[in-house]
């Protein structure tokens, strides 16, 4: 099943879409995704109804792109980690900081959720000098997690499937770091793909709560990246069960993968400019630049070149007054 939200208002109208994502309903069995996933389980089975009777009919009207919020629009909690131990251990190596072991527990920060920038829109930022970077991910969205859950049954409560850009402050990020109280300047509203998906919908490629699939990262017409998602070291029963260690997690929360990496970097690209930037210097190269005014940003997983779930083009904006 492929839901997305129609823009309006600040939560958005839930629209349930065909398989081929041309077509869409408004979804009857609840008016947002949010009101949705807080009672999921008796929301979800006429959600789905209503989607094989989009696919069986025909019905619907077209679905434009330039009408779709994020997929959910604001939420309860977002949460982000660091599951590819290849990102880390990329620019430990460059960098000269001790490496994560495979035996620590996930890295995992708190972000901005009462707000996700919808792939349509501009991203706005106030100085270049700020280091503007993507970060490309894979997310997750839970109904109710009940404190203390166990991995393997968190992976139960992964009801939908997203594309993440969490957008990154470099500039900031290592003073933040340094305070030790977490990131605020360094971490800008992420962008949520418009459309997400239930697990089934990606059949055998979502296995031991893992995406296994490839994230293309698209940097103008230069194709920067294109790193497996199968290659988390944490899988999303772990980092939910982590995220939920001492505290319940209520239906919307987004739990993201961290930069999608792989160990190949060299040969796949990265999920980052950073991760980039990291290679540039372990191989004697000029460092890649970071993001510029009226760049591009375009993210996609895909499954043998076909697209699974699209992340439009996103333009960049710098000290732009409304």
């Amino acid at each position: 099943m492929r839901l997305a939200s129609l823009r309006e208002g600040r939560d958005g109208r839930l629209l349930i879409l065909s398989r081929d994502m041309a077509r869409a309903e408004l979804a009857r069995a609840a008016l947002t995704l949010q009101s949705a996933l807080d009672d999921w389980t008796s929301v979800e089975p006429e959600l789905r109804k209503q989607a094989e009777e989009l696919e069986a009919s025909k019905a619907g009207f077209a679905v434009d792109p330039a009408k779709l919020d994020a997929a959910l629009p604001r939420g309860f909690q977002f949460l982000d980690a660091s599951a590819f131990l290849a990102h880390n251990h990329i620019l430990a190596e460059a960098w000269g900081f001790e490496k994560r072991r495979e035996d620590e527990p996930p890295l995992m920060y708190q972000g901005i959720s009462h707000r996700y920038l919808a792939p349509v829109e501009e991203v706005r930022f106030p100085d270049a000098a700020h280091e503007i970077d993507f970060e490309a991910e894979i997310g997750v969205i839970t109904d109710f997690v009940p404190m203390g859950t166990t991995p393997n049954a968190a992976l139960a409560h992964v009801q939908l499937i997203v594309v993440i850009n969490d957008w990154s402050l470099r500039a900031f990020g290592p003073g933040e770091m340094k305070g030790g109280f977490g990131f605020i300047h360094a971490k800008p509203p992420s962008t949520l793909s418009a459309v997400a998906v239930t697990p089934d919908e990606l059949g055998d490629a979502w296995q031991d709560g893992r995406v296994h699939l490839t994230l293309e990262i698209w940097r103008g017409e230069e194709c920067f990246g294109r790193p497996s998602g199968g290659a988390m070291h944490f899988h999303f029963g772990e980092l939910i069960a982590h995220a939920a260690r001492t505290r319940d997690l209520y239906p919307g929360t987004v739990i993201g993968s961290g930069t999608v990496s792989n160990y190949d970097a060299e040969r796949v690209g990265s999920g980052c400019i950073a991760e980039r930037r990291a290679l540039d210097s372990l191989s004697g190269r000029p460092a890649t630049a970071y993001l510029s005014d009226g760049e591009q940003v375009r993210l996609c997983l895909t499954e043998d070149g076909v697209t699974v779930v699209d992340m439009p083009a996103q333009t960049i904006r710098i000290n732009v007054s409304d």
